[in-house]
């Protein structure tokens, strides 16, 4: 039986919204209408409550940048491999961003997309769980959420670090060419990943990781603290060395960045 990526690739169908509060919203609202299609790409040219990680703000001009979620039945993923589908979208965002922007291009842990030190996108996944079978929840539905800065020029004084593609190429794009052209990479790396595993998507974060083998400052509730980036373990947890090993979940630690 066909994997569902080898049957309908994904950005079809892709909604262009003028508005929306959230995108990752819009998607789950489909999911519980019954209206949600594999494969789906909701992209907006506005978004006015978007969502960041850690509850915070995603913030964004309207028509500049890329907004978009994407549609993904996970399976046969399970909810213990829920990292390996967070760095299948970075992957894919990276190699996408990458073809623009160049080799400084960097994916930072778990899945932020990072130019030099500065914060170029950022993901968010949200997952809808279904009923028990014995005593595990199904993934039933993963929305993967991306903002990417596009053609925007001026951001708040909020964002301590901001990049974008016109800023880094001094040219202008379109953005939602631009987004169609990322669920084609999307499509590609989830296909990757679900019929011949991890391994190579793995490799391609662990290659690309912002900061690896760099020494850089993490805070930890109220302590910060100097340490070696040595990698990220196949399950998700951040590895650095300060006098020992320690791994940090998501969560865990904070980077601090000037």
């Amino acid at each position: 039986m066909p994997q569902p990526s080898a049957t309908k690739p994904f950005g079809l169908p892709f909604i262009e919204l003028q508005s929306v509060d959230s995108t990752n919203n819009y998607a789950r609202q489909q999911i519980h209408a019954g209206l949600a299609q594999y494969g789906m790409a909701i992209f907006t040219h506005e978004q006015v409550a978007g969502k960041g990680q850690r509850g915070k703000v995603w913030a964004t001009e309207k028509g500049s940048n890329i907004i978009l979620s994407l549609l993904v039945k996970p399976q046969p993923l399970q909810l213990t491999q829920q990292f390996q589908l967070s760095a299948c979208a970075a992957v894919a965002v990276h190699e996408f961003f990458a073809k623009y922007a160049g080799d400084e291009t960097k994916i930072k842990w778990p899945n932020d997309l990072y130019w030099q030190d500065r914060k170029a996108g950022g993901i968010l996944i949200e997952s809808v769980i279904g009923s028990r079978v014995a005593g595990v929840g199904i993934w039933e539905w993963s929305i993967i959420g991306i903002g990417i800065n596009i053609n925007q020029t001026i951001f708040s004084g909020n964002l301590p670090n901001p990049v974008s593609l016109k800023q880094i190429t001094g040219k202008d794009f379109n953005p939602v060419e631009l987004a169609k052209e990322l669920c084609l990479v999307f499509n590609n790396r989830f296909t990757e990943l679900i019929e011949t595993g991890f391994e190579n998507i793995y490799a391609y974060y662990w290659e690309h990781l912002y900061k690896r083998k760099e020494t850089v400052k993490l805070k930890k509730g109220s302590k910060v603290f100097e340490a070696l980036i040595e990698g990220v373990s196949p399950t998700g947890k951040l590895i650095t060395q300060h006098g020992i090993e320690e791994e940090f979940d998501f969560g865990d630690v904070e980077w601090v960045i000037k």
